[in-house]
């Protein structure tokens, strides 16, 4: 699945699509609201442990999730 969307509006839309607030999405994959929020405004990344936990949450690559606007500028 291709997408147009930054990294951080992926994850704020598959949030949103589960439902979940962000401290619900906080307590799933280990950190804090304020983490999740940094990450959905592009103002910190998560950190390789957080990514791979939200990536299995919603069964998604990594590289789609975070990584895919890179990866596309390259080819």
């Amino acid at each position: 699945m291709k997408s147009n969307l930054k990294p951080n509006k992926r994850l704020k839309d598959l949030r949103e699509l589960k439902g979940l607030s962000q401290p619900q999405l906080a307590e799933i994959i280990g950190t804090q609201q304020s983490t999740i929020s940094f990450a959905e405004n592009g103002q910190r990344e998560l950190n390789d442990d957080l990514k791979a936990k939200a990536c299995g949450f919603f069964e998604v690559s990594v590289e789609w999730l975070f990584f895919e606007d890179r990866y596309l500028e390259r080819r």
